[in-house]
């Protein structure tokens, strides 16, 4: 897993072209998410990732992010080497998980947050990486909105031994108190940066990242 510096880990997720990658890594994420899953409003295809990502893999962390994944597809993503770690964002199992760690792969699991007792099902993946997001029934992140953050506190009480992603609903408005309030590994942001689906503004981009460093300064 990616070292965060000075604050938590910072992912910019959903991004589309090499131009808006670039200047989001120039202004100091830790880490870029890619969503291959077909139905995203930040699609973006493997083939197309290929002419492109690999001038930035020794820039920054990249990670597949994908939602039910076909067999046919998480092959090909690992061959591929493309990227360093692979977000599952949908009904994967923790067995799902555990054949990717076996094949050497560093896995992200998001787990949508509905009230206390569904943080129980964080100790069935073997993964030390969580992403918590907000309980969308029938959609897999993307939505803007945010969940009860004192959830994620309890989470992070009752897994210390797990690395804890905080996403949905965040923006440069709230980011700071979430932060100060939870004490995450990383934060992940989508929605909450951009001027349009998979457009992000490099201007929220760039505040969102301060106020994640201001808030591990206050």
């Amino acid at each position: 897993m990616f070292t965060t510096k000075s604050h938590p880990g910072i992912k910019i997720c959903g991004i589309r072209s090499a131009t808006q990658a670039t200047e989001i890594i120039a202004a100091g994420a830790d880490a870029l998410g890619f969503n291959l899953w077909e139905k995203s409003k930040r699609y973006v295809s493997l083939p197309d990732l290929k002419n492109w990502l690999p001038d930035l893999r020794g820039d920054v962390f990249l990670v597949a992010v994908v939602v039910n994944p076909s067999v046919e597809l998480l092959n090909e993503i690992v061959e591929s080497k493309l990227f360093h770690a692979i977000q599952l964002h949908g009904d994967e199992t923790p067995a799902d998980v555990e054949q990717l760690m076996e094949r050497n792969v560093e896995v992200i699991k998001a787990l949508q947050v509905r009230d206390r007792a569904s943080l129980g099902q964080i100790a069935d993946f073997p993964t030390a990486n969580i992403l918590l997001d907000s309980y969308n029934p029938g959609l897999y992140g993307g939505a803007g909105e945010s969940f009860p953050w004192e959830l994620a506190v309890t989470a992070r009480d009752l897994f210390p031994d797990k690395r804890i992603f905080l996403a949905g609903g965040l923006t440069p408005h709230n980011v700071r108190l979430a932060v100060n309030q939870v004490h995450p590994f990383a934060v992940d942001v989508a929605s909450g940066v951009e001027s349009a689906p998979g457009v992000k503004d490099i201007g929220l981009v760039r505040h969102f990242i301060d106020e994640v460093s201001a808030a591990e300064r206050a």
